[in-house]
């Protein structure tokens, strides 16, 4: 016979749903971002006071994406919870974005009753075949006394190896039983590092580079581990890139840093990886964005070094030298050691790319022309008012070039953002990154296709005291798909226009600040606006960026 929550419980014995909670508290977690459900009504009673805060959202894809860039920004996995059938089916973007951008997350999943099963029961599915080809693991709890060790089991996998998303099953009967309290230990997430052939191999390759090159990417690092790095190049003269929208493990400012490897690149970085005679990944691998579509570094001639936990290297292409199997802080923690000289020519190699990097970064002029609002002047007039540990969070479209290029990521994680190109992701990420460090400048520009994908997660913010500054283009269509079509076929628009609201309006409806800006000379005026709204306020504020518009018949 079941028995519910924890009014029934005994010494030493609670529900596995309130075993569950704790076993989360004893992990680490502290947020849960959940659109509540009558299938895990258990574990949101055990939620009820306990340290973590629970975060109600209002679409389950925006938890899910919350609960990534928690993911992104911690030690521990993100945390998102969903219902069953629909709210599953809504919550798989995010673990999409998960699996894709190696991000370590759990998604808890209330299922019908155990009894139930196989009946087409009301909101009925099958996780095991809905999420495997894209979770690191499915686990469905049928039996409750296994409640904590399929948290700390779910934990381990999410971050072990290369992470990413793990789903947990939670029959709505099963959780409710009583059972021992007793809480599963936390198990062991190995680091990996470099053996002594390990160690040998690169410090001999580098020894014999004349134009050395690390890539950076990937989520698995801290910000002592990428301090520890930068200065480790930069005491050598070496360049370090960044994966596609990872910017900030090796700092904006540092003459390290040689820019973003990815979509809109500055060509001379994408260049680099012809050039260079070395080339060293950590914490990613040269995949399908990186090497223009498995196009660039094909040539099996070339020297390129490995540094991943993922044994099998899912998504790489071209050579592989010599593969370390360690995570980026480990890795970096045997690198420092290694005393090697600075070589002739080190020093002009990594400079002329710096330099590459510094004009294509510098921004436009931040003095408003006489004429219709532009990104440029937007972002011109922003990063000169941004302080040093400014983030920046966004999803995807055209409008994410200018954050690519412009915005000073100074330190990890400063850039939040979806690698396998999600849209609607940059104001559920801003809110999570917000929440998770109140008081620090979080900015997130967004499309308003994008916006209006998750734009009600402006609700959350306000309900929380999140407080980011939402920057919206608004050039009324998709824009990355426009230019997709310009090129493939020319003159013939179609499906990509779009008629838009009001978003000051709507931010206002929420509880936050909006600005609508139409003409240049309006941009520093929002901005101080929305920062006055945010410091003093306390509110979210959002600026509606009316930019011009392709035309939308020839």
């Amino acid at each position: 016979m079941t028995q519910n929550s924890s009014e029934h419980s005994t010494a030493g014995r609670k529900s596995a749903g309130h075993v569950i909670v704790d076993s989360l508290v004893a992990h680490g977690v502290e947020r849960a971002y959940v659109v509540p459900g009558e299938s895990y009504l258990d574990v949101l009673d055990g939620l009820y006071k306990s340290p973590i805060n629970t975060v109600i959202t209002r679409h389950e894809g925006g938890a899910a994406y919350m609960a990534d860039a928690d993911g992104k920004l911690n030690p521990v996995p993100g945390v998102a919870m969903v219902t069953r059938g629909p709210g599953a089916a809504n919550a798989h973007v995010g673990l999409h974005t998960a699996w894709q951008d190696s991000t370590p997350m759990v998604l808890f999943v209330g299922l019908i009753p155990f009894e139930h099963r196989e009946k087409e029961a009301f909101q009925e599915f099958d996780p095991h075949q809905w999420f495997a080809s894209g979770a690191k693991r499915v686990m469905v709890l049928d039996h409750a006394e296994r409640a904590s060790e399929y948290v700390a089991e779910a934990m381990f996998a999410a971050a072990s190896g290369r992470p990413g998303p793990v789903v947990v099953g939670l029959p709505e009967d099963v959780i409710t039983r009583e059972i021992d309290a007793t809480l599963h230990p936390r198990i062991p997430v190995a680091g990996g590092g470099m053996t002594v052939t390990d160690w040998k191999a690169l410090e001999n390759a580098l020894k014999e580079a004349e134009k050395p090159l690390f890539v950076t990417g990937g989520n698995d690092w801290t910000h002592e581990g990428a301090e520890k790095f930068t200065q480790w190049l930069e005491e050598r003269h070496i360049p370090a890139a960044a994966e596609w929208r990872t910017e900030g493990t090796v700092p904006f400012n540092s003459p390290s840093h040689v820019g973003p490897i990815g979509y809109g690149r500055p060509r001379p970085t994408y260049d680099l990886l012809e050039e260079t005679d070395l080339l060293v990944f950590v914490g990613t691998v040269p995949g399908d964005v990186i090497t223009n579509g498995f196009l660039v570094r094909q040539d099996w001639s070339k020297k390129n070094f490995i540094v991943t936990m993922d044994p099998s290297m899912r998504g790489r292409s071209g050579a592989v030298s010599h593969q370390i199997v360690a995570k980026p802080d480990v890795f970096v923690r045997d690198l420092v050691r290694m005393e090697l000289p600075v070589k002739d020519g080190w020093k002009d190699w990594c400079a002329r790319m710096r330099q590459q990097q510094v004009e294509f970064a510098e921004p436009k002029d931040a003095q408003p022309a006489d004429g219709p609002a532009t990104m440029d002047t937007m972002m011109a007039n922003l990063v000169a008012t941004l302080p040093e540990d400014a983030m920046v969070t966004f999803g995807a479209g055209e409008h994410t070039n200018w954050a690519h290029r412009y915005f000073p990521t100074n330190g990890y994680a400063s850039m939040i953002s979806a690698r396998n190109g999600s849209m609607g992701y940059s104001v559920p990420s801003a809110v999570a990154a917000s929440l998770n460090y109140p008081g620090r400048r979080v900015i997130s520009i967004a499309g308003d296709g994008e916006f209006l994908m998750n734009g009600q997660e402006l609700a959350t913010a306000a309900q929380y005291g999140a407080t980011p500054l939402v920057i919206v283009m608004d050039n009324q269509e998709y824009g990355t798909i426009r230019t997709h079509q310009e090129r493939q076929y020319p003159e013939r628009v179609s499906g990509t226009q779009l008629k838009n609201p009001d978003f000051a309006g709507m931010a206002t409806s929420f509880g936050g600040f909006g600005v609508r800006v139409e003409r240049e000379s309006e941009i520093p005026g929002a901005l101080e606006q929305a920062y006055q709204a945010i410091d003093q306020e306390g509110k979210f504020a959002l600026i509606h960026l009316i930019v011009e518009q392709r035309r939308k018949a020839y």
